[in-house]
């Protein structure tokens, strides 16, 4: 039935991957549009259940994750390429970054990078901490490291280079069940397959969608400093058409056209704002509190890697912790397959080492720059930042660049740089959905990229409607459990391919149980064997 649907409307898909996940986006629509209040309330009893029983989980899946990818990269597997032995990479380093960052946590430092530090300096989360104090300044610039630093980017990297060298080096189809074929064999092709990426599908559509919904968020606030205009649902639906149209657009062009030039022209504008806030602000004190964060963070990082809240009654964790980690791995299948896309020929050393330490060392620059900036000016009196931030954390980063001369013409930039972000992040998206619902022997159709980036703007809308900030927290909560599960199964999954592979042994020969006898491997076996699959169609 399903695939006479599909040519009926002349797609080009895997019918029960597509279907099935836009039948469940808009069953979420029509429920959340008529009853809003209740399934905003159901989210949020899910959402409390989740951080209360399991929150732990979260916490140190995330963290075992990290420690096992530095392993991966100083271990003898750390040379093996993503590819054949004599590839190489097929962007330049300054490309690959300037991709992977605006399609990764590009859109949640604007967000984010003057209101979370200005949150806990004004409310800190230790016991004893004096709000406004340098040790309270100290401990928030340490915590958003903490929360955008290398978990993030863990989060980001186990699917993209699980997915980069499944397809690479073994053949395999650039699809999140594709890293379960050392566990599942040949089943991947079928139901067991979709059903893992039906998940990676909806994780990926509410977690951009969630982003996209706190983008229109600070968009409409932005626009309030600059226009005064109105802070309304209407509005923020106006914005998600626009933002959902540019990127339609942008997903029509393809990768090389669309996505990579509006990425190197946000990393470009961003680098401006960033450079001004630098220079206008207090420079020496950004500096020296750069350098001291740095100390911070890598001295607090082995204990809070683990701190659960055990012995505090508190909501934080739930608030900050638990929906960054569940809002990250949303968006996992998305931006691991966006990564392994751009990371072909490079060695899982050199791909750990820059998809963990290069935007963990932007991340530090920009926290610094407008962390600390705006630290400084609740310090020093001059702004009533904190309250502003405390009613309304999507007006921080422009309430902040009042301070600062040029403000009118820095909050327009802001703005711009805002849009083009979350453009990249809903175009790049749209590219990676449509390769989760088709084989990767179908041509790409623009109208089934342009259906997902609706889909995405028509979910943000909704969840905007339907509570607002509240509402885009505890949905990305509950629904990022399914996919922090998965990521436990695919790091089991790729170590075990990585071992088989530094052995000798094809990836048959690893589904059958025949890839680790207790006699090693002779040195003249330990290369590459391409996999080819023997019984199933590859596609």
């Amino acid at each position: 039935m399903l695939e006479r649907l599909q040519r009926r409307l002349g797609l080009q898909t895997i019918p029960g991957v597509f279907f099935t996940s836009a039948g469940v986006a808009a069953l979420f629509v029509a429920l959340a549009v008529p009853f809003d209040e209740a399934v905003a309330n159901s989210f949020g009893v899910l959402t409390g259940w989740v951080a209360s029983n399991l929150g732990w989980f979260y916490i140190l899946a995330v963290s075992a994750l990290l420690v096992f990818l530095l392993a991966l990269a100083v271990s003898r597997y750390g040379n093996i390429r993503l590819g054949a032995d004599d590839s190489r990479p097929d962007y330049s380093n300054l490309t690959w970054f300037t991709m992977l960052f605006a399609a990764g946590i590009g859109t949640i430092l604007m967000f984010w990078g003057v209101a979370e530090p200005i949150s806990h300096f004004s409310s800190p989360p230790f016991d004893g901490v004096q709000p406004g104090s340098e040790q309270a300044a100290s401990d928030a610039m340490t915590i958003a490291l903490y929360h955008f630093g290398l978990h993030t980017w863990t989060i980001f990297a186990l699917p993209g280079l699980a997915i980069g060298y499944f397809a690479y080096r073994h053949n395999l189809p650039m699809r999140i069940s594709s890293l379960f074929y050392p566990i599942l064999g040949d089943r991947v092709f079928g139901p067991w397959g979709w059903a893992v990426d039906v998940i990676a599908v909806l994780g990926t559509l509410f977690g951009v969608a969630t982003s996209l919904g706190l983008g229109t968020l600070q968009l409409n606030s932005g626009l309030s400093y600059l226009f005064g205009t109105p802070s309304s649902g209407l509005v923020q639906v106006v914005l998600i058409a626009i933002i959902t149209s540019i990127a339609a657009t942008s997903v029509a062009l393809g990768l090389d056209k669309g996505v990579r030039r509006l990425s190197q022209l946000n990393i470009l504008l961003a680098m401006v704002l960033l450079v001004f806030v630098f220079v206008a602000g207090p420079t020496v004190f950004i500096a020296e509190g750069m350098v001291q964060s740095v100390g911070d963070y890598l001295d607090a990082l082995p204990w809070l890697a683990f701190w659960t809240e055990t012995y505090k009654e508190t909501d934080w964790q739930r608030q900050w912790t638990l929906f960054y980690w569940a809002w990250t791995i949303s968006w996992a299948p998305y931006v691991g397959i966006f990564i392994a896309r751009i990371s072909r020929g490079r060695t899982i050393r050199e791909f750990v080492a820059g998809v963990l330490f290069a935007p963990t060392f932007f991340t530090l620059v920009w926290f610094g720059v407008f962390g600390l900036s705006a630290i400084n000016v609740e310090m020093s009196g001059e702004l009533a930042l904190a309250e502003q931030v405390r009613q309304d954390p999507s007006v921080a980063i422009f309430a902040f660049l009042e301070a600062l001369p040029f403000s009118s013409v820095a909050s327009a930039l802001s703005v711009v740089i805002i849009v083009i972000f979350f453009t990249t992040s809903s175009d790049s998206a749209s590219l990676v959905i449509d390769m989760l619902t088709r084989r990767d022997d179908q041509p790409s159709l623009v109208r089934q990229r342009i259906f997902w980036a609706a889909a995405q703007g028509v979910i943000a809308a909704t969840l905007l409607l339907a509570g607002g900030l509240d509402a885009l927290q505890n949905v990305i909560t509950s629904l990022g459990l399914p996919f922090c599960i998965l990521l436990i199964f695919m790091a089991v999954a790729l170590f075990r391919a990585l071992r088989a592979d530094y052995r000798g042994y094809s990836m048959n020969e690893l589904v059958r149980g025949r890839a680790f006898p207790e006699v090693e491997a002779s040195s003249e076996n330990k290369q590459e064997s391409e996999y080819v699959p023997e019984t199933v169609d590859r596609h």
